[in-house]
């Protein structure tokens, strides 16, 4: 399995591309694929307050957390690195990785790339998209709604449609269902993985006191994104099988 990276990212804030980071690693924990994280929402970094122990915040615009991210690849034991990246801060981590030759290697076929580029309602997302497109020939690129908070997508018209879309090949799209918003706030009132939620432990493993009902909601939701990431055969992209 070469070294494999997950770029989670939009330009657009308040989309909740940190809930799907979240919901990513918890996935790939559940299928028993180690991963590292790189919260690059710095200096605070709120994916490290749920994933703090395979998580470290990085500012992703500084050359020597770069190295920390990229020059450990090939020599990681943990071939999957996740990198959340800040809101606004989608583009300048592609002309990043773009320019320390991160996108040549992907293309030689040194690692696996995928992007996870979650959306917003707006058309800004569309200009976002036509902004990502010089850097994904060689990326698995998955466009991301992100129906957390009850986000409503509208539906482009054809021509906008394939003004925007032809200029990219997006493997596919993801949707991240409606989560109940009760469910939702007492996950961030805990501080610990969706999956840790459900299964009523706390950060430190104990015994947690969840409701029944909330944890039933999330772990339904859980079922929903991880049948999502299945269709999409993303455990299959990361271990390169056709």
């Amino acid at each position: 399995m070469k070294p494999a990276v997950i770029l989670v990212g939009a330009d657009k804030g308040g989309v909740g591309k940190t809930t799907v980071s979240r919901a990513l690693l918890d996935y790939l924990a559940a299928n028993n694929i180690l991963t590292r994280a790189f919260d690059t929402e710095f200096p605070r970094g709120t994916l490290k307050r749920f994933h703090g122990p395979i998580t470290e915040v990085v500012d992703i615009g500084e050359t020597s957390d770069q190295m920390r991210i990229l020059d450990t690849l090939n020599s990681a034991q943990i071939k999957v690195s996740v990198i959340d990246t800040r809101a606004g801060a989608l583009g300048a981590t592609l002309r990043a990785l773009r320019d320390v030759g991160f996108l040549e290697a992907v293309k030689a076929g040194e690692f696996s790339f995928t992007l996870l580029h979650v959306l917003g309602s707006s058309i800004a997302s569309l200009d976002e998209i036509a902004e990502t497109a010089p850097f994904i020939d060689d990326a698995n690129y998955f466009l991301v709604k992100n129906h957390i908070n009850a986000t409503t997508f509208f539906e482009w018209d054809p021509v906008t449609n394939r003004k925007y879309f032809d200029r990219v090949n997006p493997a596919g799209e993801i949707i991240v269902p409606k989560l109940d918003e009760m469910a939702y706030e007492q996950v961030e009132i805990a501080g610990v993985p969706f999956s840790t939620f459900v299964a009523n432990k706390t950060a430190e493993g104990d015994p947690a006191n969840s409701s029944f009902v909330l944890r039933g909601y999330v772990r339904t939701w859980q079922a929903k994104i991880a049948e999502e990431l299945r269709r999409v055969r993303l455990l299959d992209i990361l271990a390169q099988r056709d």
